[in-house]
């Protein structure tokens, strides 16, 4: 039985490897960063953002999203629907 207290966490990834998980530039995330549509989940001990592996789904799904939405309309949804 495993030991729940050895279990493994969920990778993170620095900002250029969301970017290439994701297929956007380090720019894109960045900016979305900026407008609060995806969130850090910590930082290494130099300061650079970590993210989980979810955020690059969920920039994926804003790159649809801005298909018909601006990234504050995009945002509203978000907090709206608390996404």
């Amino acid at each position: 039985m495993p030991d729940p207290a050895r279990q493994e966490k969920p990778p993170l990834y620095r900002l250029g490897k969301l970017a290439e998980l994701a297929r956007v530039s380090r720019q894109v995330v960045s900016t979305y960063c900026m407008y609060g549509l995806i969130q850090e989940t910590d930082r290494t001990p130099g300061g650079h953002r970590l993210f989980g592996a979810s955020m690059a789904r969920r920039i994926r799904l804003i790159q649809d999203l801005k298909k018909r939405y601006t990234l504050r309309e995009i945002r509203e949804i978000f907090i709206r629907d608390r996404f």
